[in-house]
């Protein structure tokens, strides 16, 4: 479904991806993993075109651009076919759990209200959120807010959820319900690319786990080849450390 080939990204001297390639095959989980400044959010950042590459090829399906040089409308056109929960959920305050989920397809797609909050409801029901649908974000727990996030990013039917951190700003008595829901994702082979710190679950739910370090692959392959068999001693290291803790 995607291929990225020779990705590259830079802020100023500091080249923070240097030559990532990447592929996602429909229904695949592929998680990100990685120390803290290793560029896991930027090279997601720059698969939906919220950072503009320096360099690199992207062929979504049939369709290839080059990132460099990629225009306005090819982006937009490649964005629609993408959805991305943030950290920070990202609701709008002064919405109902409900008109942030329709909130997408009524200004941007057009879309009856009718219809579009029938949509709502049903992603609402898949993240265990339809009984929350009339409150407040400040009326939900952090849990329950990027569950509604999730719903938004799934009333859109992307071909491809990407996630960054979805559990970074929980507390851990919250990280479950949204890892949950996740895995039910997974279950139902939602295609997803998720960057996360939750080495344990990427282990359990991915079918390809993609390890960076200082902006470049340090492993990639399938769960039981990286956290069983790295090849880096820098990968080894760095899981070791984790799971100690």
């Amino acid at each position: 479904m995607l291929q990225i080939r020779n990705l590259r990204k830079s802020f100023g001297d500091l080249q923070v991806l240097k030559s990532i390639d990447l592929d996602v095959n429909k229904g695949d989980v592929v998680a990100i993993l990685g120390p803290s400044g290793s560029g896991k959010t930027t090279m997601l950042r720059c698969l939906n075109f919220l950072e503009k590459s320096d360099g690199g090829t992207m062929l979504f399906d049939d369709r290839r651009v080059d990132l460099a040089r990629v225009t306005h409308a090819e982006a937009n056109a490649l964005r629609r076919r993408t959805g991305f929960v943030f950290q920070s959920y990202n609701l709008f305050a002064n919405k109902t759990a409900l008109q942030n989920v329709t909130e997408g397809l009524i200004i941007a797609r057009k879309m009856p209200r009718r219809r579009a909050e029938e949509i709502a409801r049903a992603a609402l029901v898949k993240v265990g959120m339809d009984d929350r649908a009339d409150y407040y974000p400040s009326q939900l727990s952090g849990g329950q807010q990027q569950r509604v996030a999730i719903a938004r990013a799934l009333m859109l039917q992307p071909d491809i959820l990407c996630f960054d951190e979805p559990t970074s700003a929980l507390d851990p008595e919250l990280t479950g319900e949204v890892l949950k829901v996740i895995r039910g994702l997974a279950d139902r082979h939602t295609t997803m690319v998720i960057v996360t710190h939750e080495m344990k679950f990427a282990r359990d739910v991915s079918d390809k786990v993609l390890f960076l370090d200082q902006g470049t692959i340090a492993e990639y392959g399938t769960p039981e080849q990286v956290f069983e068999h790295p090849k880096e001693e820098r990968t080894r290291q760095f899981l070791e450390r984790y799971f100690e803790d």
